[in-house]
């Protein structure tokens, strides 16, 4: 039977608007129905009079729902938070302490941090140092099988989270933030970092916390900053979810990878981060690792193994993809991918709908790092490219059409497709028939001589095609013809596994 997920809210800096907010929250609840817990960041009191307080505190008022907070940011604020290690504030009101773990009766596991860094001894009340963080570290870290936590509960920002994401608007990512708290959350892999304290909104991309093609694939990390209470731009302060603690999860389901995952953005700035005990970035890392899932009712992936013949004369052992020279279209890290056209993603390679196609369903191999031919690619990768090839040959069969494959190994930065053969600049064609012809390039070759001769009056009869600019529809059809071949490939796909 499955777990069922708890309904959760996250909130920014509350400001000693209590009233404010939890009128708010008896509304979402009376409209969508109860939640589990509510988990404040930032700052939970403000400069305003004590009034409001004051009714919470002796019982006159309560809380809808139970809630916990952080801890003292300022100086000001550091009298409300009497003991370090957490105490009931009111009825339904709980201040978590300075650091520490919550791990609730379903599982549930959530990490905090009060206060804000400081560098300084003696670390003031109202601040975290790299002690605290080092200690959080290594309490949870240390532990066998340790995958991550659920949740982590912050009130600054972590430095560079805005890296390889989405725009954080007027917040500089770069220069804003604690880099202490990069550093813990490189090292919990929490699937919910929340923060607050910049009175913005920001949800950044979900970001993956492994290396692809070099590490098991591990869950997502989402980040989300929280504005303050009833803040006059009407910026988002409250965010509900759901969640299954991570501990009652499928290993499958856990490390499913959302569409538009994103490179780990602390992955080269850890060495900046004062702990010394970040996990440092290899400087060879490539930056077009770049692995997602379509959609969340995808399955688990199977692993590509390659087989160990001693007649393979592919290397055995998976390469780190070399950087790119320049933009490239086809890495799926690169900004220039239109990730809308990718329909199937395997482990090592992915399909894409071609852009400008000569059919709806004109599709490309492609591998997910940056190889040029398939001469740089290792064994596992070769084969998943022939899965793919062997499948989309049973899937036009199936839909009464035949297929060409084609591959151009001269002036192109991107592996397109496959090729059996060594060598230098070449074009290969591959029919259904299993019938393969090779050419080597010596000099001047047409760049879109595949496509012209299969658009030409003898293939196809479809001429004014053969110029793939010419033929660029809106990105709303090429979104509506990828979900139409996705969904029509699903039967075939052999990236998902049954189990």
């Amino acid at each position: 039977m499955a777990q069922k997920p708890l309904r959760l809210l996250a909130c920014g800096d509350v400001e000693g608007k209590f009233d404010a907010l939890f009128n708010r929250v008896r509304a979402i609840q009376k409209k969508s129905g109860n939640f589990d817990l509510l988990l404040c960041v930032g700052n939970f009191f403000g400069s305003t009079p004590d009034a409001e307080w004051e009714e919470y505190k002796t019982g006159i008022k309560k809380a809808p729902i139970q809630t916990y907070v952080l801890g003292a940011n300022n100086q000001e604020t550091v009298k409300y938070f009497q003991d370090v290690d957490g105490c009931e504030l009111a009825e339904n009101i709980t201040y978590l302490g300075r650091k520490g773990v919550f791990t609730g009766s379903s599982g549930l596991q959530i990490v905090y941090l009060s206060g804000t860094e400081s560098l300084n001894e003696p670390v003031p009340g109202y601040s975290f140092s790299p002690k605290d963080v080092s200690s959080l570290r290594t309490m949870l870290c240390s532990t066998p099988q340790f995958k991550g936590v659920d949740i982590l509960l912050t009130s600054p920002w972590p430095k560079y989270v805005g890296n390889f994401g989405n725009s954080s608007g007027e917040v500089d990512t770069k220069k804003c933030g604690s880099a202490l708290i990069s550093s813990l959350a490189t090292g919990l892999k929490p699937r919910y970092h929340f923060a607050a304290l910049e009175k913005t909104y920001y949800e950044r991309l979900p970001y993956r916390n492994h290396i692809v093609l070099q590490e098991n694939a591990q869950h997502a990390t989402r980040f989300i900053a929280l504005a303050n209470v009833g803040n006059p731009e009407k910026k988002k302060y409250l965010y509900a979810f759901s969640i299954v603690p991570m501990k009652l999860m499928d290993a499958a389901e856990l490390v499913k990878q959302p569409p538009d995952v994103t490179e780990n953005p602390y992955r080269k700035s850890g060495k900046e981060a004062s702990t010394g005990k970040q996990t440092p970035a290899s400087e060879e890392e490539s930056a077009c690792q770049f692995f997602f899932d379509l959609n969340e009712k995808q399955g688990r992936k199977r692993s590509s193994t390659g087989r160990d013949s001693k007649s393979s004369p592919y290397p055995k052992q998976p390469r780190k993809p070399p950087q790119p020279p320049g933009p490239c279209w086809f890495c799926l890290a690169s900004p220039e991918v239109e990730k809308h056209l990718v329909v199937n993603i395997g482990t090592h390679c992915y399909l894409a709908l071609a852009k400008g196609g000569l059919s709806d369903d004109h599709v490309l191999i492609l591998p997910i790092g940056h190889y040029q031919s398939v001469v740089e690619l290792s064994a596992e990768v070769v084969e998943e490219v022939e899965k793919y090839k062997a499948t989309l040959r049973r899937f036009f069969r199936s839909r009464g059409k035949r297929c060409v494959l084609f591959e151009r190994n001269y002036k192109s930065h991107h592996l397109q497709l496959q090729i059996a053969q060594p060598g230098a600049a070449y074009f290969y064609v591959e029919l259904d028939t299993g019938e393969k012809l090779f050419h080597r390039i010596k000099k001047n070759f047409p760049l879109q001589f595949g496509r012209e001769v299969l658009a030409s009056e003898a293939i196809l009869n479809i001429p004014d095609k053969s110029d793939w600019r010419k033929c660029q529809i809106s990105k709303e059809e090429e979104e509506t013809l990828a979900r139409r071949f996705r969904k029509d490939f699903e039967p075939f796909d052999f990236t998902v596994d049954d189990d």
